[in-house]
């Protein structure tokens, strides 16, 4: 800093806002800043310089290291979570580039005979921690039965679904194993060079596409968003491992919380937008919660879901499990009719690999018909209830 002239070429450099000129000397804020050294190439004096640390070494003898893993989700019925099939489709690719095995993490409590089930859908060997400690998903328990296998069979890359759970356990499990994590991916390979994990995910609100390696650690962790990848088929007469792991091995820390109560947030009897095949989704263009009731008529008749954009969430006008996009659920349906929804990047992000995308705004502009194979540019007020009249005959 004290060759800085003061001419604030940095300043506008800096998409952090790290950088602020006082008086005539730039000051840089280092809880702000991500070292990207943007800073560096403007500065015409030299007067900010980036340091080089020494490199970490990383996980020692990464050749030790062997397999794909999932992490086997099971659901409160006592099911395979749905990204789990996902998973096993990607991962079975990922394991033959890589030469090795596919593996299924499967904790929980009377859950050894959905171990079929994994290798049915791809899986060569099913590692399985089943005892009642593990009836109801904690995180700090199913941490420890994870870094516990892990550890043992030593695979070198663990992947697993970037669910309300995933996102709560996998962040912890790759602390333990001092690893990184990359989340909520939309593309997993292997690079034909380095053999390392190419991991994709959206960045700056999904106005680009980031492409992660983690070379010098293992395993190499990703959490994958639903709905990205199609299922693994069935295959009944496939076999495999099923490796029963002794829970008594593995050393549980004291917890500090323990589950009272289980509270669904979705409605009795009301069709999840993740399950469903067509869903109608409003934005702000309803106007408030009243605005979504059309939709939802439109919805029931057609035998779908309702959904919504993030803004018509954070104002209180739907329950969280409607939210589609980036930082609500992912969907695929068969079927997307979009009312009164702009088209941000954000919830483009969770809905675009729909098989067909219906869209009604009354702005011809809205970035949404860039997307939609139908576009109806009109009063989502007057064309949703010409639907309903049409369906009801």
């Amino acid at each position: 800093m004290e060759s800085c002239t003061g001419c604030g070429l940095c300043v506008p450099e800096c998409i952090y806002n790290a950088i602020k000129l006082e008086g005539d000397v730039a000051r840089i804020d280092f809880d702000l800043c991500t070292l990207c050294g943007a800073c560096v190439d403007v500065c015409p004096v030299g007067a900010i310089e980036l340091l080089t640390f020494a490199k970490k070494t990383g996980t020692e003898d990464l050749d030790s290291f062997d397999g794909v893993w999932v992490w086997g989700e099971v659901t409160v019925d006592g099911e395979l979570a749905p990204v789990v099939f996902e998973l096993l489709n990607i991962g079975r690719s990922l394991a033959d580039k890589r030469g090795t095995y596919l593996g299924v993490a499967l904790v929980g409590s009377g859950v050894s005979e959905l171990a079929e089930r994994a290798i049915e859908r791809g899986a060569d060997r099913v590692f399985v921690v089943d005892a009642v400690e593990y009836r109801d998903f904690i995180e700090e328990r199913f941490t420890d039965a994870i870094e516990h296998l892990v550890k043992r069979y030593r695979p070198e890359i663990l992947i697993g679904g970037a669910t309300m759970s995933g996102r709560s356990l996998m962040p912890r499990i790759a602390v333990r194993l001092k690893t990184g994590l990359t989340a909520d991916c939309t593309g997993l390979d292997i690079d034909p060079d380095s053999g390392n994990l190419v991991q994709t995910r959206p960045a700056f609100g999904g106005n680009i596409m980031a492409t992660i390696l983690c070379p010098n650690h293992r395993p190499q962790m990703a959490s994958v968003r639903h709905k990205v990848f199609s299922e693994a088929p069935v295959e009944a007469s496939r076999k495999g491992e099923i490796v029963v792991v002794d829970a008594s091995e593995i050393a549980l820390e004291k917890l500090a919380k323990r589950l009272l109560q289980r509270v669904d947030e979705q409605d009795s009897g009301e069709l999840s937008i993740v399950d469903a095949d067509i869903i109608v989704s409003g934005g702000r263009g309803v106007g408030g919660p009243e605005g979504f009731e059309p939709l939802r008529e439109l919805a029931h008749l057609l035998g779908g879901a309702l959904g919504a954009s993030r803004p018509t969430i954070d104002s209180g006008w739907l329950p969280y499990h409607h939210q589609v996009g980036q930082t609500g659920r992912t969907v695929a349906p068969k079927l997307y009719i979009a009312c009164g929804i702009s088209g941000a990047v954000q919830h483009k992000v969770g809905m675009q690999t729909s098989d067909f995308i219906v869209a009604i705004n009354k702005d011809e502009d809205a970035p949404i018909f860039e997307i939609a194979d139908i576009g109806i540019v009109g009063d989502l007020f007057e064309v949703v209830p010409a639907l309903i009249k049409k369906l009801k005959g």
